[in-house]
């Protein structure tokens, strides 16, 4: 799966997101079953993958030190679980968790790698979302910055044989939407409706907001990359 096609899985994600509620499984169904595939066809059939949307449909589950977790994706040879991918794709309200994204992930990283197994980190920002409050209603727009990915930078930098909480590699995926008139979408009933009219004929693009430089350990905007580079991490182990 090349760049492009990638950024037609997360079109198709996002036009499930908004057709459901947002505790659907839905949309990861179609994200999480084209990265498992994708993987699967480059490890080979040696390698066994779990993940929703392909084999029997269901997430792995992999020993951390601490405790188990459910794995988005979870890789396995010889019935040895080898590493898992975890999967996020934020459609909303980034600034208001943004730290607990970041540091949820570096604690679930932390369980994984400190237990001898490999993890790796998909994310996928839109550069522009709403920001709703509990009534639906868009109060502000955010527009992914530099500032917003600091914490990324500083990540990228890290030296994952001595950082256990790094992952060995993330793939940031940061895509722009077809743009939309702020004054007359005001509520999250009607950016649904804006965007399911407006979406599946029109183009998701990679954004070029962010040109910061990262370090070795994050990739930006190249799914080819991120994949090639993890499957040959995985078959070296």
């Amino acid at each position: 799966m090349n760049n492009n096609q990638f950024l037609q899985i997360t079109k198709q994600s996002f036009l499930k997101f908004l057709k459901t509620h947002s505790r659907s499984n839905k949309k990861l169904i179609v994200l999480h079953g084209a990265i498992a595939k994708d993987i699967k066809d480059k490890l080979g059939d040696e390698y066994k993958i779990k993940s929703l949307g392909i084999g029997e449909g269901k997430e792995g589950k992999l020993d951390g030190r601490y405790m188990e977790k459910t794995i988005d994706i979870l890789i396995s040879k010889n019935g040895n679980d080898l590493a898992g991918i975890g999967v996020k794709f934020v459609m909303n309200n980034y600034s208001q968790n943004s730290n607990n994204y970041f540091e949820n992930m570096l604690g679930e990283t932390a369980n994984i790698r400190t237990n001898n197994k490999d993890y790796f980190q998909i994310l996928i920002l839109p550069d522009e979302m709403p920001y709703y409050n509990n009534k639906g209603i868009i109060i502000k727009w955010e527009k992914l910055t530099a500032h917003n990915i600091d914490k990324y930078i500083a990540l990228s930098k890290d030296n994952t044989g001595i950082f256990f909480h790094t992952p060995v590699k993330t793939l940031l995926f940061i895509i722009k939407f077809l743009n939309c008139d702020h004054n007359t979408i005001t509520t999250k009933t009607k950016y649904k409706r804006y965007y399911l009219n407006q979406i599946p004929n029109s183009p998701i693009q990679l954004s070029t907001n962010i040109n910061s430089e990262f370090g070795n350990t994050i990739i930006l905007n190249n799914y080819e990359m991120f994949i090639e580079k993890i499957t040959h991490y995985i078959k070296s182990i």
